[in-house]
């Protein structure tokens, strides 16, 4: 089915200031238009670009409605523009991801076959493969994720992630204070853990699949792992000072950085605590601060302890041999 009327999908693609990317990205639609039986739109969100973009999205050999967003920010582009799709499940990648002929097509046969699924994840493959290995999620096996439970960052990307429009409506959309263009690149787990501790599943599923033409290199990888290391640092944050959520993600924190034991590691524990503190005092969460502070001091204290410990033994085995 071509776009236009009966729109079950609607996938939304937000962009900055990238006009040959997103001609790029647009290029690959047209085979969806062809192959696609499912009523669909698309939707690009310019975050306040300081480039015409607007003549990229017309110029299109795909039908695409342009909005315009003014704040800066994922989170605010994304949480901008679904309020503007017209179909029942909101579909999200990105300017430099390239979908599969048939991607609207499974994302509807998701839905449709496991429709209490309040959030799906789909299949990310490497675009090109002198990138780097990044960004990526390439397993073809199902994954399901309970209500009400803590879920890992990086289960489900937002380079290929829809939801039902009801849901995010239920949720209150997506939070325009974090994303790509903030302090914190973490919207994406975000809602989805918005959406998890709202009682609803989520989903990864191998089908609805797009090709990551990121353009990372080796070299790039230091300063993504320092994004990804500030984003999770506020998502921990954002839930520990929710009463309802705090133990599970002050236990997951904890869980995942207790075994640290090389020096190497402690930038990143560091930045994760730093951040979760700027995010918490940026919201001025005095009561969460009181608390989450606190715990975390002592938990970098044990840390650094272990770590301490650690390299202390290892001087003394190789000494010895």
């Amino acid at each position: 089915m071509t776009i236009g009327s009966a729109i079950e999908v609607s996938v939304l693609i937000c962009t900055r200031n990238r006009p040959e990317a997103l001609a790029k990205a647009l290029s690959t639609w047209r085979p969806v238009l062809e192959a696609s039986r499912t009523g669909w739109e698309l939707l690009i969100v310019d975050n306040a670009s300081d480039v015409d973009l607007r003549r990229v999205v017309e110029a299109a050999p795909v039908p695409a409605r342009y909005i315009h967003c003014a704040r800066i920010g994922l989170g605010a582009a994304r949480d901008n523009g679904w309020r503007h799709a017209r179909g029942r499940i909101v579909a999200f990648t990105d300017d430099d991801c390239y979908p599969a002929p048939d991607f609207v097509d499974r994302v509807a046969e998701v839905f449709a076959e496991h429709p209490d699924t309040g959030c799906l994840g789909g299949r990310i493959l490497l675009h090109n493969p002198d990138h780097a290995h990044v960004t990526i999620k390439e397993s073809d096996t199902v994954e399901t994720f309970a209500p009400c439970r803590y879920l890992k960052p990086g289960a489900i990307h937002g380079a290929n992630m829809a939801i039902p429009r009801r849901i995010l409506e239920e949720v209150g959309g997506l939070d325009p204070e974090l994303g790509a263009g903030t302090p914190f690149p973490c919207e994406d787990i975000d809602v989805i853990t918005a959406v998890l501790w709202a009682g609803h599943p989520a989903r990864y599923d191998p089908r609805p699949t797009v090709r990551h033409d990121h353009g990372r290199s080796e070299a790039d990888r230091p300063a993504l792992m320092r994004s990804y290391d500030m984003g999770r640092g506020a998502h921990y944050a954002k839930y520990a000072a929710r009463q309802d959520t705090r133990r599970a993600f002050l236990s997951a924190w904890w869980q995942r950085r207790r075994d640290t034991r090389w020096r190497s590691e402690l930038p990143h524990v560091h930045q994760e605590a730093a951040s979760a503190l700027s995010y918490l005092a940026q919201k001025r969460h005095i009561a969460a601060l009181c608390l989450v502070g606190p715990a975390i001091g002592l938990a970098l204290g044990v840390i650094h302890a272990k770590v301490t410990l650690h390299h202390l033994r290892h001087r003394l085995v190789s000494q010895r041999a």
